[in-house]
């Protein structure tokens, strides 16, 4: 019996709301490892959004690629794993990457509420979106083993 999802349970997985944790190669140090919020785009990339001045932005440029790992802590365990190429950096958009992302996990009311503390309209202006082209992918689904006792 196997533990690993099929694509489609991976596909079904990540449109869940869940915050993903990007890992990026820091030379001479462990991986950088921080919590983000992630969307799916048409082309089946993984998109992240952020301030290009921070840390991970630069480390993410310089190595070309990274990892997110997304899971749902609660027993029986899931995860996703993937790993791939920066397929695009470009200017983050309101209306295609924030407001999605703010009501994905925040909900409308709330999501909202949070575009207005960040600069309403004008939330996000200078940050960059970017996209992952996923290469490769590991994933677990314990419940697949069998009930917990």
């Amino acid at each position: 019996m196997t533990s690993r999802m099929t694509n489609e349970e991976i596909q079904a997985f990540l449109a869940e709301v869940n915050v993903a944790v990007l890992s990026v190669a820091d030379p001479g140090r462990g991986p950088l490892a921080v919590p983000v919020w992630y969307l799916r785009n048409m082309e089946g990339e993984l998109c992240v959004w952020m301030s290009p001045d921070t840390r991970k932005a630069g480390l993410i440029q310089k190595a070309g690629r990274f990892s997110l790992v997304v899971q749902d802590p609660r027993p029986p365990y899931k995860y996703v794993s993937v790993e791939g190429p920066v397929a695009g950096i470009e200017p983050a958009q309101l209306e295609r990457d924030i407001r999605p992302m703010a009501h994905r996990y925040l909900g409308v009311k709330s999501g909202e509420q949070y575009i207005a503390s960040i600069g309403g309209e004008a939330a996000g202006q200078g940050d960059i979106l970017i996209r992952m082209r996923p290469e490769r992918w590991l994933s677990v689904d314990y419940s697949k083993l069998g009930p917990l006792e």
